[in-house]
């Protein structure tokens, strides 16, 4: 590939593309003490509604089901549990389609709440029901499943994948540039070769995508590159064409078709923890290693591997006055790899704080 397109692509990257090289989470409110993870637990509005003579006077407990994102989510299985003097009392409801959940004749003493819906975690939040209360616990958010054992029978592990991608895909750098190769969940679910390749359709047909590359070719255009593709609306046409067709190759091949036969995962996967030498250290590498769909790490064969293959390619449409011999590919393949630890120490220290809807939580070590 010329390095005249080269720079300008590893612009493009760092921006769009090159952060694929490789939800705002919330907590799960609680009502009293602490989750199983040690996460203190927040208290429920209580409305009192009578006298609190009779201690057993019916009282009554609700509230609203979301995900992290905060949308609602209908037909999770919401079981209370109360203490008896024999056995403990239990009943269970589904959310309805606004999220929302009720217990209408709930014992007063104490109470276990417990959520479960398919493709997300279990949680679990408790309490205290006073006579004649209505109880309205926070909004429950559940956080989607990251282990085997958080998911439901009957869900496989490529239907939670499909979950953490769509996260994945509302992530846009200020809003707006997508972000869609950085996992936030460090023991995310591999991706199956269908979604890796779904992947990277969705990040070359994004509108910014188009846009990034119509500016790159009106700047080779400005300053007559490849002056063998001419000027007017023929040369801006063949300029816009050269690196659109850089930036679909590199996708799919480095994103999509290797990480398939290398069973490789193409993604990012955020640290956001540790010393700042030990973070640079691991952006800096994971231009060079990856995770395989094994959880193991390996050598990142599908970037460097890519990186070459598509600089090869580019000389089929470049002018020949424009290509390189095989010296020049394997140097652009360098300044690619070199590009992409650029972009994952931007990814690790800068991108995440300017990106929505991304986890809250502190993050394991990936």
């Amino acid at each position: 590939m010329p390095l005249q397109s080269k720079s300008r692509l590893i612009l493009f990257l760092l921006l769009t593309a090159g952060w694929t090289s490789l939800c705002s989470g919330q907590t799960l409110p609680q009502t009293s003490g602490q989750t199983s993870e040690g996460t203190p637990q927040q208290q429920g509005t209580a409305l009192s509604t009578g006298q609190l003579g009779d201690p057993r006077t019916f009282g009554s407990i609700g509230g609203t089901v979301v995900d992290q994102s905060g949308a609602v989510i209908a037909g999770a299985r919401v079981e209370l549990t109360q203490p008896g003097a024999d056995q403990s009392l239990k009943q269970e409801v589904l959310s309805g389609a606004d999220g929302q959940f009720s217990f209408a004749h709930a014992v007063p003493g104490s109470f276990q709440l417990t959520i479960t819906s398919a493709g997300f975690a279990t949680q679990t939040a408790s309490g205290t029901l006073h006579s004649g209360e209505i109880y309205v616990a926070p909004p429950m958010a559940l956080a989607v499943a990251t282990t085997v054992a958080e998911i439901d029978v009957g869900v496989s592990q490529t239907e939670v994948a499909e979950e953490q991608i769509k996260v994945e895909e509302k992530q846009r750098v200020l809003g707006v540039l997508p972000n869609f190769y950085v996992s936030y969940i460090p023991d995310a679910v591999s991706l199956t070769a269908k979604q890796k390749f779904k992947l990277a359709w969705k990040t070359v047909v994004d509108p910014v995508t188009l846009v990034f590359v119509g500016g790159v070719a009106g700047v080779e255009q400005a300053e007559n590159d490849f002056r063998g593709y001419g000027q007017g609306a023929q040369g801006y046409g063949k300029r816009f064409g050269a690196t659109y067709a850089d930036t679909v190759a590199g996708t799919y091949i480095g994103a999509a078709i290797l990480p398939s036969l290398l069973k490789q995962d193409p993604r990012y996967f955020y640290k956001g923890t540790g010393s700042k030498p030990s973070r640079i250290l691991y952006a800096m590498a994971n231009s060079v290693i990856c995770k395989g769909d094994n959880g193991r790490w390996q050598t990142n064969y599908s970037n460097i591997l890519g990186s070459l293959a598509a600089g090869g390619i580019s000389n089929l449409y470049y002018p020949a006055q424009n290509r390189g011999g095989v010296e020049l590919t394997f140097e652009s393949a360098a300044i690619g790899i070199g590009a992409t630890a650029v972009a994952n120490l931007f990814q690790e220290f800068f991108i995440r704080k300017l990106t929505p809807k991304v986890p809250d939580k502190p993050f394991a070590h990936p």
